[in-house]
């Protein structure tokens, strides 16, 4: 593996992108937590806990509950 850059080590380019994406994942994790908050526990399919710890796991967590875990 190549060494681990630093935030000052990276392109202009590369910042940008680097703050994109974690601009999308705190926008996903946040919609997901508020939505949890709004539904009951029969409105999601499994544990609401699982769900609030899985909005954790970079971009999948929030994508997945917005697929499989609320109930229509």
């Amino acid at each position: 593996m190549g060494r681990k850059k630093k935030w000052k080590d990276m392109s202009a380019g590369k910042r940008r992108t680097t703050l994109l994406a974690a601009g999308v994942q705190l926008a996903l994790q946040g919609a997901a937590l508020a939505d949890l908050k709004k539904r009951t526990p029969a409105q999601v399919n499994g544990p609401k806990a699982l769900w609030v710890a899985a909005s954790f796991i970079n971009f999948a967590g929030p994508i997945l509950y917005f697929l499989c875990g609320r109930k229509n």
